[in-house]
């Protein structure tokens, strides 16, 4: 331990040095780059810097995989590899078709790299089979045992000594499945990796990326991915990325009329899905799922690591800070974080400058592909210049500014906890009530489920990651507890801990907690501040002010899930005991956000989320295998006692302060 304490110490001070510099050297440039690196690249522009070659690279076992590597036709100097592999498809396929980008942002094209596209096994040209997120096997039996992590040394050994003109360092990078493919490389790594940049990468999905949410089956989203991209083996190769066809708009209606997941098969999938079926299979955390746990694979990471994710990532945001903080155990590391306020990918596909109703006031995305990102991986694969990034650059929402610290979360916040209080109150004191009959309850009847959204749509999509949440604090099934408005600024810096005491009047029951951000009624409406969007040089490490949208708006900052049953061990489930107390503890993982003063802090309890996540039939029972008459209304009852104080509890910054 002290060892490692050293050693971050000494990984504090190094990139202390020279950082004021940097950020005011970026910043006073920002003005002439932005309009340069927002530029729009086509094909034709890569056509005439780039000679494209296709390979059909051999693995150690023999299979050939797809590849496509992209040559600066400039060959007065070497440059260095950097390397995506990936489940979605190299194309545009012929050495005559090229790909409009290259690279992470159109910075990378420009600066000159050698690109190499891979596709993974069973995927697209690449023989093989696909295995969705393949294993790493810490134990291969023979020289011929692959797994990803063997694939992507094979290929930068085959590109070295294949591929002119390199300098013979690799770079990694990838976003969500290419992200986690970017972590493979990094165990057990080919020697000429010199930097790896995983990005809204899965580590767990069971326990908190795509697929479960503690034991809690993400329908919409593992339906679509899989029928998408997970079909047999034919048509994976040649209709993958097609839509469901859903006959309607609707997908709240959809799902609710197809009933119990067993009915999946029968009237939409027809057993073509592989994977679908290992995911409603596999619906505890045994060992198909404990084998594709990432975390238990990354040690002595000392590869400096690039770890990226966004705020409202609804897809992985689990996983980044999981991977990040697995590797900080790792003396003399080289991993940094960074946290923007994105969706999904935003930071490489939006500017950055809102999502949804909600302004950031800046191009954060910009930022972070000038400042952070380039300047990464030039420095590590053409040791170009000074690298003087923090610990961790994180995106202080509500406040709208870069934040650099030397941990996270950071050091100088306490622990507070909000407790739940009679009439909807919710306070830093515990409640005054003695008798364990103070509780709050409502009908939970899984006909009419709590939707996540009041969209129309039939995919989960993004914006409801910051949704205004009054369409679903109306419901007489979702209990609502706020604070006064704050006299003050309150921040909050790390993880999000929910303990419920509850009871049902059944044997099972989902438990949903939301945090949230309520804005004054006065508010003023839209999505930006006045005077509009801040200049392109004013975009970097400053903000312009607080957010400027819908009176009364309840923006979502934080929510999650967890299936009763599940409540004291995901790999054995145990009913709930009709009319028991039982304590129900679970993170909502972590955010870094000021509820501005005049704005109130709200919780949000309700028991169905759907059709994000899939109905729990309030019976106990392997739901995969439930038919429609297992589905049961139930009373449930959220305890707000002495004795069972029901709370959430949030890490505060230390100079911020709450009414007790």
């Amino acid at each position: 331990m002290a060892k490692r304490r050293h050693a971050k110490l000494k990984k504090q001070k190094r990139r202390r040095k020279a950082r004021f510099l940097f950020h005011l050297t970026m910043l006073c440039i920002s003005w002439m780059l932005l309009p340069f690196s927002a530029q729009a690249q086509t094909a034709e522009y890569i056509k005439s810097r780039y000679t494209k070659s296709e390979h059909m690279v051999p693995m150690r076992d023999g299979v050939k995989l797809s590849t496509a590597v992209y040559t600066p036709k400039d060959t007065s100097m070497e440059y260095p590899i950097l390397l995506k592999r990936t489940p979605y498809g190299i194309g545009a396929y012929g050495e005559d078709e090229y790909r409009s980008l290259l690279g992470p942002s159109p910075l990378f094209a420009r600066e000159g790299y050698i690109f190499v596209y891979q596709d993974i096994r069973g995927k697209y040209p690449s023989e093989g089979d696909f295995v969705h997120h393949r294993p790493y096997d810490p134990q291969k039996e023979s020289l011929l045992d692959t797994d990803e992590s063997t694939d992507a040394y094979d290929t930068i050994q085959w590109v070295l000594e294949n591929i002119p003109g390199h300098n013979g360092r690799v770079g990694v990078w990838g976003i969500s499945y290419d992200g986690w493919l970017a972590c493979m490389a990094m165990i057990d790594p080919h020697p000429a990796i010199k930097a790896v940049s995983p990005q809204g990468a899965p580590a767990d999905q069971y326990v908190g990326d795509d697929y479960y949410h503690n034991g809690a089956f993400r329908l919409m989203y593992a339906f679509d991915w899989t029928w998408r991209y997970a079909r047999d083996a034919e048509e994976n190769r040649n209709t993958a990325g097609q839509s469901f066809e859903y006959g309607t708009n609707d997908g709240y209606r959809f799902f609710l009329e197809l009933g119990s997941i067993s009915n999946v098969n029968a009237q939409c999938f027809h057993h073509r899905i592989p994977t679908w079926n290992d995911f409603v299979k596999h619906w505890t955390y045994d060992g198909y799922w404990q084998s594709k746990n990432l975390l238990k694979d990354l040690a002595n990471i000392t590869i400096p690591v690039l770890n990226v994710v966004g705020w409202f990532d609804a897809e992985d945001f689990y996983g980044p800070l999981g991977i990040y903080q697995t590797i900080e155990d790792t003396p003399d590391n080289e991993s940094i974080l960074v946290v923007g306020p994105w969706k999904h990918g935003g930071w490489s596909s939006m500017n950055g400058s809102k999502l949804g109703d909600i302004s950031f006031d800046s191009r954060t995305s910009y930022y972070f592909r000038q400042y952070i990102e380039l300047p990464f991986f030039n420095y590590h694969l053409k040791e170009e210049g000074k690298l003087e990034l923090p610990e961790a650059t994180v995106f202080e929402t509500g406040a709208n500014r870069w934040r650099d610290h030397e941990q996270w979360p950071p050091e100088d916040t306490e622990s507070t906890a909000l407790f739940f209080h009679p009439g909807g109150g919710l306070f830093a004191a515990k409640p005054e009530e003695t008798s364990d009959g103070a509780w709050d309850s409502f009908v939970s009847d899984p006909a009419q489920p709590v939707p996540y959204t009041a969209e129309l749509r039939t995919t989960q999509g993004h914006l409801w990651m910051v949704e205004d949440q009054r369409f679903a604090a109306q419901r007489p099934d979702v209990l609502v507890y706020q604070t006064e408005p704050l006299a003050a600024d309150v921040t909050i810096a790390g993880p999000i801990t929910a303990c419920l005491y509850a009871s049902t009047t059944g044997t099972d029951a989902d438990w949903i907690v939301k945090l949230i951000d309520v804005f004054p009624s006065g508010a003023p409406p839209g999505g930006t501040p006045p005077g509009g969007m801040p200049p392109a040089g004013e975009e970097g490490h400053q903000s312009t002010g607080g957010n400027q949208t819908k009176g009364g708006y309840q923006m979502l900052l934080a929510g999650d899930v967890i299936r009763g049953k599940f409540r004291n061990s995901l790999s054995e489930p145990e009913p709930m005991v009709p009319g028991q107390v039982a304590e129900i503890r679970f993170s909502l993982l972590d955010k870094y956000h000021t509820f501005l003063k005049g704005h109130r802090i709200m919780v949000q309890v309700q028991s169905s989320w759907f059709p994000l996540i899939d109905r729990n039939p309030q019976t106990f029972a392997a739901i995969p295998e439930a038919v429609d008459s297992d589905f049961q209304k139930a009373t449930h009852k959220v305890y707000r006692s002495v004795g069972y104080p029901s709370h959430v509890t949030v890490r505060i910054m230390k100079e911020s302060d709450i009414k007790r």
